[in-house]
């Protein structure tokens, strides 16, 4: 801590003679290395501490400003080493600055009363009407997020959820606003009730107030002109630009807000872009993005996914108002001008085009196209299975994850295939065959959740979903088998079983993390109890769960090995688990190949000759030649055991 003495009356002297004044000149105290010789032009009042104002700024085209305080009015302020301040229009009140820091060009930054600086602002995310609430708090996770709104079935779980979210936020109220080091804040209107962290440069915005930006120095905030936002928090590596406005949001770390975007009742998680159109009550998990000036993205629950030009939905055509929402699966997107009527729901890494008023479910057949034909939904399932755009994505996003803060918020788990995906493409298996059952193999058309689904849809889903469902039990078997040594049968056999204590039945996906339903249940069971009873303890077993997914992962691959191939893997011989890995070699192999037609098709419709010369297209077809490595070192393995 700062060691501070009073001024000395040759100090004083000096100050007035430099046009600085004082309510009471004993209030201010200074560092014990002070120089007054660079403070100027200043009024101060209220209690004042001031640090050394040595050093220079360098600032855009080489311009530089000696650190002091000059043209300015601080009111119960204490002022860091190395800080410059400089034309404040009315003044700064209630605030403690840190080190180094640049202030210039602003209108008033104020602390008013007992704040919690936007934590603690209750977003009625989906439901405009309320039901949905959460509330947001600077440690906010999407893992936490995803639970208070999907998990209202749970009132006790969720009252004691919110008083800890409120624990939380009473040990931030204070009545003294905080400007971190390094900081800069330039050409600025009116900043109220906000607390800035390290490193953070805000240069233009028109108005802030009541909130939090959690700026650090590996990852700094950037707001920049025309920017309006009050009741906010934004998290480590984001930017938000050029005239965005928002009200009653949190915008997790690294997101990208820009080119006039306006968002109110809203949640951003990590990677989320948002520019030209509107946000209005939508929990974005991560890799939300929408960039089209005619889109609106509303009531809706979204991840991974990509909003085509002129997106929209509505959740007000009903009597009571605006009381209806959807989801949007991870991976999900909407093509130009699509359109779905809330309430709904669309499968993981489906594609919706067109118009759709018939509130669809197509959960249980992911990786589907949704598509509108003379006013009817067609379901086509399966058929992203085979799309370049879906594996090009899937390789995209842990390539372009911009967080740099060391403390990620979010546990984001980037699989394509996972129980959570496999899981429903097993249900998609038995409805279509149950829909063929029921309506007759030799049936033009099927009616499935208010859609319909041709005969020739029907047939290839069904192709695709068995092939992913062979590429994902194969690729578990394999992680397994190539990882652990064994020279026997029984070896073998002891490698294979799990002792873990979850995994097996249902998973979901937390808004990115994708875990077990059973351990989410226990570890909320521990929230309701009173056991678990910290915040950061919650997001401590949210990673956790997330380090071990693979462990989990297995231990439901065994099962389902077990269930889907009808065998007994307390049993396993070479024979019957180099058959899984031939059948997983064959829908890798068989996978690929649709990719690699899909892409030459991209190419034709292009125009563009250099097909066989394209990265993605190359890697597709050195994914084949590793595959096909793998699979032959797996099966010489297991046929190690039979000699």
């Amino acid at each position: 801590m700062s060691k501070y003495r009073k001024l000395t009356e040759t100090e004083i002297q000096q100050l007035k003679s430099q046009f600085c004044t004082a309510d009471n000149w004993d209030d201010i105290e200074v560092a014990l290395d002070f120089n007054p010789e660079h403070v100027s032009y200043t009024r101060f009042s209220g209690t004042i501490k001031l640090g050394t104002f040595d050093g220079e700024f360098i600032l855009a085209g080489g311009m530089k400003k000696h650190a002091g305080l000059y043209h300015t009015t601080l009111h119960n302020v204490t002022v860091g080493n190395g800080c410059c301040i400089e034309n404040v229009k009315n003044y700064i009140a209630n605030y403690v600055i840190g080190d180094y820091t640049f202030i210039e060009n602003v209108d008033i930054i104020l602390s008013d009363g007992a704040s919690t600086f936007g934590n603690g602002v209750r977003v009625s995310v989906l439901n405009e009407t309320g039901g949905c609430e959460v509330t947001i708090f600077d440690r906010l996770s999407a893992h936490i997020a995803y639970v208070m709104v999907n998990y209202r079935n749970r009132p006790g779980m969720i009252s004691r959820l919110e008083s800890m979210i409120d624990t939380y936020v009473e040990g931030i109220k204070s009545d003294i606003g905080t400007i971190g080091c390094g900081v800069t804040i330039a050409d600025a209107g009116y900043i109220k009730n906000v607390r800035v962290g390290d490193y953070c440069k805000i240069e233009g915005a028109s108005k802030l107030k009541n909130g939090t930006i959690n700026s650090n120095s590996d990852d700094p905030v950037h707001i920049g002109v025309g920017v309006v936002g009050d009741d906010f928090i934004i998290c480590s590596g984001s930017s938000v630009e050029d005239g965005v406005t928002f009200s009653r949001c949190f915008i997790g770390q690294a997101c990208r807000l820009g080119h006039n975007y306006s968002a109110s009742d809203s949640l951003f998680f990590s990677n989320c872009q948002g520019e030209n159109g509107e946000a209005c009550a939508i929990f974005a998990g991560p890799y939300t993005v929408t960039h089209h000036k005619s889109t609106l993205l509303i009531a809706g629950m979204f991840s991974f996914m990509n909003a085509g030009s002129g997106s929209n939905q509505s959740n007000h055509m009903y009597k009571l108002g605006p009381i209806h929402h959807g989801k949007l699966e991870r991976g999900a997107k909407t093509a130009s001008d699509s359109y779905i009527l809330w309430p709904a729901k669309v499968g993981a890494f489906s594609l919706v085009m067109g118009r759709h008023v018939n509130h669809q479910d197509t959960s249980d057949l992911p990786f589907s196209y949704l598509i509108e034909q003379q006013s009817t939904s067609y379901i086509m399932p399966g058929a992203n299975l085979k799309s370049v755009g879906t594996i090009r994505d899937a390789k995209k996003w842990p390539q372009r994850d911009r967080r740099r803060d060391p403390d990620k918020l979010d546990c984001i788990n980037f699989n394509l295939l996972s129980p959570y995906t496999i899981q429903k493409m097993i249900n998609g298996c038995r409805i279509l065959k149950e829909l063929q059952r029921v309506s007759g193999e030799s049936s033009e058309t099927y009616a499935y959740q208010s859609g319909k689904i041709k005969n020739t849809s029907l047939i290839k889903g069904l192709k695709y979903y068995g092939m992913a469902i062979d590429k994902f039990l194969g690729n578990s078997l394999i992680s397994r088998l190539m990882s652990s040594e064994f020279s026997n049968v029984e070896q073998l056999r002891d490698v294979l079983k799990s002792e873990v204590c979850y995994g097996t039945g249902k998973w979901d996906d937390l808004s990115g993390l994708i875990v077990p339903e059973n351990a989410v249940n226990d570890l909320l069971d521990a929230v309701e109890n009173g056991s678990l009873n910290d915040i950061s303890q919650l997001n401590k077993c949210f990673a956790d769960l997330h380090a071990d997914y693979y462990d989990y992962e297995w231990a439901w691959a065994y099962q389902v090995i077990e269930d889907y191939y009808k065998v007994d893997l307390s049993k396993a011989d070479e024979l019957m688990l180099s058959e899984i890995v031939c059948r997983w070699r064959n829908s890798v192999v068989g996978l690929d190949n649709l990719v690699y037609e899909d892409a030459r098709n991209e190419f034709v419709l292009s125009g563009n000759n250099g097909f066989e010369s394209d990265p993605f297209v190359t890697s597709v077809r050195e994914h084949i030649r590793v595959k096909t490595e793998l699979a032959e070192k797996t099966l010489a393995k297991l046929r190690h055991l039979a000699q």
